[in-house]
């Protein structure tokens, strides 16, 4: 539902939109937030950032000190139904354990949320990679190898407008600056067939992704590979890992997962 049907709708509750929204707040770079900080991030008044808080507090999604918030483990709850019921992280699971076992490194399966990469499976091998990413991370899809191949999969049209809108924050020192740097990666997967971030999104960390086939317009996948800088140079880690992640990627696209 677009923005504007929203607004007509007579079955949407904005309530509850506020509310989710207040939550989504709350991520790797803000893991905990006081009210005025809350309201700059939302655009909401502070009163209505109060209510939102101390609701979400009192159904114990939010704890707080008397000043700041952070968010509690009931959220969990708010992702445990997908996990559950939808197929696509169980039956990815198997093939990310097998990737990750077979390159010792650590994979990852995303999808593109709000123009923004959704991890929703991951598997790390036994060189593990910790750079604090798991299952509901989000990342910037102009930088990231995961957001560049799923991109990939958009019109151009698409990509034009996505990256005249965004914005684009350093990551870190490497980081794409531009939308004419961030398009000319994105270009040059849909050319190749796969995708690099070489430590734009963290310092030390090189990534590389293949987006997933499908013919579904409204769900679209990738999944990707990642190794510390200083194991493997970006070019000895395409040469010995490419191939694997290709072939991961068409098994996925043979499960279906997301169709």
């Amino acid at each position: 539902m677009t923005d504007e049907h929203r607004n007509h709708s007579r079955d949407f509750v904005a309530s509850l939109e506020k509310g989710l929204k207040v939550l989504m707040c709350f991520d790797r770079k803000h893991p905990k937030l006081n009210l005025s900080e809350v309201s700059q991030l939302t655009g909401y008044t502070p009163a209505t950032a109060r209510r939102l808080l101390l609701t979400l507090e009192s159904l114990d999604f939010l704890h707080t000190d008397g000043k700041r918030f952070w968010v509690a483990p009931r959220t969990l709850l708010l992702a445990r139904p997908y996990l559950v019921s939808r197929p696509t992280p169980q039956l990815a699971q198997p093939i990310l354990d097998t990737l990750a076992e077979h390159t010792r490194q650590s994979a990852s399966l995303a999808t593109l949320v709000d123009d923004d990469v959704l991890i929703i499976a991951r598997s790390t091998g036994r060189r593990t990679l910790s750079t604090g990413l798991g299952i509901g991370s989000r990342l910037p899809a102009y930088c990231s190898s995961l957001g560049r191949a799923l991109l990939s999969q958009k019109s151009a049209e698409h990509v034009m407008h996505y990256l005249q809108n965004v914005t684009f924050e350093a990551w870190a020192p490497k980081t794409a600056g531009t939308p004419q740097a961030a398009y000319e990666e994105i270009r040059l997967c849909r050319e190749r067939g796969w995708a690099a971030c070489n430590e734009e999104v963290e310092v030390g960390v090189r990534s590389i992704a293949v987006p997933i086939a499908s013919t579904s317009r409204h769900s679209m996948g990738a999944i990707s590979l990642s190794v510390r800088a200083e194991r493997m140079s970006m070019e000895s880690f395409v040469a010995t890992h490419l191939e694997a992640l290709q072939e991961a990627s068409d098994k996925l696209a043979a499960s279906k997962v997301f169709e």
